[in-house]
């Protein structure tokens, strides 16, 4: 199969993490960019990318880059493209743009101008214009602008990979799926060693932390990719990838644990869990300071609250129990804990062995490490 340069994006903060995913599914040639990693691959590898990818959010193909100095420019680059390698007058498509530029400064107004672009492309060629489908396009184009560079891209994910198709139901401020698992794979937590998240919200750190034991391909759940509506689109191959994939699946022999002080939290969390076909982990309710540890050497990953909705008091004394609770009764294990707090996080009164910087959202947060001994 012919190889092509793709992108994968991301999260800030987990371009190694991807990176390191890349790879170990047969990547070459990666290169880490911001919120980025580009590589090469052939079609299989873009298929099991949206398929196995747990850090990744798209996988794009760049397909041209040229210089744009201003919106004519922009609109010839994007039309001389030769779109029917990428699609027909008869499919749908559509058209989303970022900027970065003080020539392109309305990111809509140059989706328009390539939109318009692309119809007449078509409508020179052929007599008439595709339609646009902002729903369920059949191909969905992506165009880059940073200062006077143009990157023209075709999305084969469609909707973020982060959606996963599990969490139909979320608690109080849920956490992204793909921040989720990137969490543990940054805590260094391995398949075999207990796992704990003692404040999991709708479930979806245990989720995650589940199905990279179970070894379960996080798109196996959805429904559809985008690169399944392109005019090249191998079915056979793909029904084969999936295969695969469903047949590595493993039942977890080991300890996790998911636990909420709320009833709704775990009630949401169990139900994400049915629809997530994750088995093997308890989901209980009961305080952080009355949970037992699983024995052995586990790892421990939580988001508690940030302090939005409580007082200030409240939220310091909640992180001073928090670390007296890791102190006194987790001995032995690895706990991680994010938290977009500065000040609440100095409160919890143990010495950090690692400090990362991730993005919950629109919130920079500290994701701290701590080896209880």
């Amino acid at each position: 199969m012919k190889k092509n340069a793709l992108l994968a994006t991301t999260l800030s903060g987990l371009e190694e993490v991807l990176e390191a995913e890349l790879k170990a599914l047969g990547a070459a040639q990666t290169e880490i960019h911001t919120r980025a990693v580009s590589f090469e691959g052939d079609t299989s590898l873009l298929y099991r990318a949206n398929l196995q990818l747990r850090t990744a959010l798209r996988i794009l193909i760049p397909v041209a880059r040229f210089e744009a100095e201003d919106e004519k420019a922009l609109y010839e680059g994007v039309r001389s493209i030769d779109w029917e390698q990428h699609m027909r007058v008869s499919d749908t498509f559509a058209v989303y743009a970022t900027v970065n530029s003080d020539q392109f400064t309305h990111s809509r107004y140059v989706a328009l101008r390539s939109k318009d672009a692309i119809a007449d492309f078509f409508r020179d060629k052929r007599g008439r214009r595709p339609n646009v489908d902002t729903r369920a396009p059949r191909l969905t184009v992506r165009i880059h602008i940073y200062k006077k560079e143009c990157t023209v891209l075709l999305d084969s994910s469609g909707d973020s990979l982060h959606m996963r198709g599990y969490r139909t139901e979320k608690g109080v401020a849920p956490l992204n799926e793909v921040l989720a698992a990137g969490m543990v794979r940054l805590s260094g937590w391995q398949p075999g060693q207990p796992f704990v998240d003692p404040m999991c919200g709708s479930g979806t750190i245990a989720i995650e932390a589940a199905m990279m034991a179970m070894n379960k391909a996080p798109g196996l759940l959805r429904e559809h990719f985008a690169f399944q509506g392109w005019k090249d689109f191998d079915r056979r191959l793909w029904d084969e990838l999936r295969e695969e994939a469903a047949s590595a699946v493993r039942a977890i022999d080991f300890e996790m644990l998911a636990a909420d002080k709320e009833p709704r939290a775990t009630s949401i969390t169990r139900q994400n869990m049915e629809r997530a076909g994750v088995q093997g982990v308890t989901v209980i309710r009961k305080l952080f300071r009355h949970l037992e540890p699983p024995q052995g050497n586990g790892t421990l990953v939580m988001n508690p609250p940030y302090g939005e909705r409580m007082k200030e008091k409240e939220i310091t004394d909640f992180y001073k129990m928090t670390g007296d609770c890791l102190k006194q009764e987790w001995k032995g294990y690895t706990a991680w804990i994010l938290s977009s707090n500065k000040d609440a996080l100095k409160r919890v009164g143990l010495r950090t062995s690692r400090k990362l910087t991730l993005f919950n959202g629109p919130l920079e947060c500290k994701f701290h490490c701590y080896e209880l001994y």
